[in-house]
């Protein structure tokens, strides 16, 4: 079966970290531009970052800049984000997807079934 699976979310206080990792099974994410999602109750999904299958190329939304970090070890099948001085608005459930084709797009051939993540005292 090829698919995605988000894992390492939960609940953490504000300043506090997780590190989320995206893992593919049934296919190699070697040749795959991964990038992860977010969404809140009541608001629309969006991206929060980006990698391109090499690693070479990443991107970030502003509000996480300096905060999270995105990253791929093609040998374990697996994309991570490091999240570091949580908010609660980054409370959501995070989503990685996957395209062979397409970079930082809302159009992905593989989405992972999301993993929430929630930030509060």
């Amino acid at each position: 079966q090829l698919q995605l699976v988000e894992s390492g979310g939960g609940l953490v206080q504000p300043g506090g970290s997780l590190r989320l990792s995206c893992a593919a099974s049934g296919f190699t994410l070697d040749y795959y531009a991964v990038a992860w999602f977010r969404q809140a109750p009541g608001k629309e999904r969006e991206a929060v970052s980006c990698i391109s299958s090499s690693g070479g190329r990443t991107n970030y939304r502003d509000s996480v800049k300096g905060r999270f970090t995105i990253s791929r070890d093609n040998a374990k099948n697996t994309v991570y984000l490091q999240m570091n001085s949580l908010k609660p608005e980054d409370t959501a459930v995070y989503y990685c997807a996957a395209d062979r084709y397409s970079y930082c797009s809302t159009s992905n051939t593989y989405w992972g079934q999301g993993t929430q993540v929630t930030v509060s005292l």
